[in-house]
């Protein structure tokens, strides 16, 4: 997979390591296209993006955009927002931003744990644990819907 890394902000991590990472969730997890980019950048940039593309007028801390044909689509990643992410989770800026470019790629390869009652968080997990970034709990079962007569 051809995996272009960008950033606009000073304290991204190396291409050579976000690569590499993403290379390691490549061999656990097929992707559905053969390019991927990554952008780091700040809160504004990445509360623009959120207001245009999600109309939500806040910074978040990563948006994935997927692509057509050979490209699986473009993640973003808010340094900032991941950096108040890892202090607020007592965790390292690192172990924050891998997590967050597992939960973009997932997205990428069309997983929405907005609608899919915890398969991408399952999975994420699952993935988390092989890629030694599972420090929280497992993911509780989705509770069952009560069906309406």
């Amino acid at each position: 997979m051809e995996i272009d890394v960008a950033s606009s902000v000073s304290g991204a991590p190396s291409v050579r390591r976000t690569q590499g990472f993403l290379r390691r969730l490549e061999r656990l997890h097929r992707p559905a296209g053969r390019e991927l980019s990554v952008l780091f950048c700040g809160d504004a940039r990445m509360r623009a993006l959120n207001r245009r593309y999600r109309g939500r007028d806040r910074s978040t801390d990563v948006l994935a955009f997927p692509g057509q044909g050979a490209s699986l689509g473009d993640i973003v990643i808010s340094l900032p927002y991941a950096s108040r992410e890892a202090r607020r989770r007592g965790e390292s800026r690192r172990r924050e931003l891998d997590r967050l470019l597992l939960h973009g790629y997932l997205h990428l390869n069309g997983y929405d744990h907005e609608v899919d009652e915890g398969q991408m968080d399952r999975l994420e997990w699952r993935l988390r644990s092989r890629l030694g970034l599972a420090r929280e709990a497992r993911p509780a079962a989705p509770r069952a819907r009560a069906k309406r007569s």
